[in-house]
């Protein structure tokens, strides 16, 4: 079976500039680099190094990874339409030193053409559209959402160096989506425009199938511990925060119960004095219970952001391979296996026809075969290029694998952290205790500890 020419020259003869396979590997196949650049082209030849050897293995750091990009999302305030009110976000990026004002479509849309160019590669999910009735809670949420996805993808190796990136993160245009589809009209997909796609299968271990499954396997296991220790951890942000409220609350009642102005009766007159004393007090301590509740909620907020969020991006983007595995399966993977099984079916006619019992002519079938043969033979290539990428895919996942330490980190420093500050307060409070502890003769006597009451066990 042999490739038509011209699909043969297409892959030979790359145009993608920003192809990070075609510029690893422009020394093991003898090619000229291209130095062609466009307006939107600002390519640094150090964000993609990778080894001299195989241009399959990735060479990348987390720390390289993460100082790719930063990307900030954040509310603006909500414009008023005729029957709608729209969102809006101003988003800005470090690498491009660029402010920029997108919709959530803004995002669909950069979405859309960047699974169309990179159909095998990690393209993170986008959070759901709004809903009628969306409350500030939905709107926060998609909007942190909206942000580990443009993060992944401003980190993701080929996606950082690609013409969509840029003009999504710096075209200040009124027509962003036009932009970007223009600019995704103008070449295929990365199988078309890659210099290895015919050559992928050269680069791949004998065992890419065993190590795939094997992979896969192992994500899976991954993204299901990473759930559940997401669902705790939002669970100690939640208890953080529902623990501020009620500090809050706790110093509010201590200070209504000291502001009581209600007149003693007569028969508790002798003890006017001691509860005019005890209520300037807890008057008081409504300053300390609300620092308290600060603390709290900072330490709630503190984990969210760096704990909490921290692992919806890991996990955003284990789904973003479960959801490539999935595509390969059901796409290119299964588009192959229909086209060998439409072969099969043509060789049959042909050979019925050869015996005169079909009245196509044998010449018709025989075209209708080579044609088949080259439909198979790109798929085969395909095939063998989604599993390049799959490769590089699950390497760049086991790349992200040392945040789990970062997130360790800033959990633990968050409790230390918040606790310090806590205990602080709570020492400051102590003292202030001290009239509120009336003994015999007036003898103001705090409580003792439970040794000094006799109750510590021998």
């Amino acid at each position: 079976m042999k490739l038509v020419g011209a699909s043969r020259g297409r892959w030979r003869d790359c145009k993608n500039s920003c192809c990070v396979l075609c510029i690893s590997a422009v020394g093991q196949l003898g090619g000229p680099q291209t130095s062609q650049v466009t307006e939107w082209r600002n390519l640094d030849p150090r964000r993609m190094q990778m080894p001299q050897g195989n241009p399959l293995l990735l060479s990348y750091t987390l720390q390289e990874l993460l100082a790719k990009d930063t990307v900030q999302v954040e509310l603006i305030p909500e414009k008023k339409g005729l029957f709608l009110k729209h969102v809006e976000y101003e988003v800005s990026s470090q690498r491009f030193k660029s402010s920029v004002y997108r919709r959530y479509n803004d995002f669909v849309v950069f979405h859309e053409v960047l699974l169309h160019k990179f159909p095998y590669r990690m393209v993170p999910a986008l959070p759901p559209k709004r809903v009628l009735g969306a409350d500030r809670e939905f709107i926060e949420g998609r909007r942190r959402a909206l942000k580990r996805f443009i993060n992944l993808v401003a980190r993701h190796p080929p996606f950082s160096e690609d013409v969509l990136l840029k003009l999504f993160l710096s075209f200040s245009g009124s027509d962003v989506q036009h932009k970007l589809k223009e600019a995704a009209q103008c070449v295929g997909d990365e199988f078309t425009n890659c210099k290895l796609a015919a050559r992928a299968k050269d680069f791949l271990p004998a065992d890419i199938q065993t190590q795939f499954a094997m992979s896969r396997e192992l994500i899976r296991n991954v993204y299901n511990s990473f759930y559940k220790l997401r669902d705790r951890a939002e669970r100690i942000a939640s208890r953080a925060i529902d623990n501020a409220a009620d500090l809050l609350i706790f110093g509010k009642e201590l200070s209504a119960l000291g502001s009581d102005t209600t007149p003693l009766p007569s028969w508790a007159a002798l003890h006017l004095s001691t509860w005019g004393s005890l209520k300037q007090a807890l008057k008081g301590l409504s300053v300390e219970f609300a620092l308290l509740a600060d603390k709290a909620a900072q330490q709630g907020k503190k984990e969210e952001n760096d704990v909490v969020e921290k692992l919806n991006l890991f996990l955003d983007l284990l789904q973003s391979y479960k959801d490539l595995c999935e595509r390969h399966e059901k796409g290119v993977l299964h588009k192959h296996q229909r086209a060998l099984h439409k072969y099969g079916l043509m060789k049959r006619q042909m050979m019925s026809a050869a015996h005169g019992r079909e009245p196509e002519s044998v010449e018709q079938l025989e075209s209708r075969i080579v044609e088949q043969e080259n439909v198979i033979q790109t798929m085969e290539l395909r095939n063998y290029f989604s599993l390049y990428c799959l490769h590089q895919e699950t390497q760049l996942v086991h790349v992200y694998l040392p945040l789990t330490s970062h997130i360790l980190g800033a959990f633990v420093n968050s409790q230390i952290q918040g606790h310090k500050e806590m205990s602080k307060v709570w020492n400051d409070l102590k003292p202030k205790l001290s009239c509120l502890f009336a003994g015999p003769h007036s003898v103001l006597t705090p409580p003792r500890s439970p040794q000094e009451d006799g109750m510590c066990p021998h």
